[in-house]
């Protein structure tokens, strides 16, 4: 099994990214899929996730400016990153789970000017 996250990289305040993971090994739509972050000194926490019927849910601190969405046809679900602050950087990551989880290795989205 691999998760392979990617869009990470440096922004300014206020721009958008948008991260996407791509899964290997598992039947993608049957997962329940999500991004967490992990700030510098901080525990992991959720941002969002979005069920196997594409029903999404969200951290209160990203709601209204990040979106969570898949594509089973491509084993792929992204998070598109808008309004982004610099209270959002971190490292991000894709996690697959059913009754086991799998984690991707991480990608870095630092916001700065």
């Amino acid at each position: 099994v691999q998760l392979e996250e990617s869009g990470g990289g440096l922004v300014q305040p206020g721009g958008s990214l948008r991260l996407s993971c791509t899964a290997s090994g598992i039947t993608f739509a049957r997962y329940y899929m999500a991004w967490y972050r992990q700030a510098p000194g901080k525990q992991r926490e959720l941002v969002a996730g979005i069920d196997s019927d594409g029903r999404t849910s969200y951290a209160e601190s990203v709601k209204g400016r990040f979106t969570i969405s898949r594509d089973n046809a491509k084993n792929t679900q992204y998070l598109n990153m808008n309004s982004l602050k610099h209270e959002d950087t971190a490292v991000y990551y894709c996690r697959a789970k059913v009754l086991v989880q799998y984690w991707g290795q991480g990608t870095q989205v630092t916001v700065s000017s």
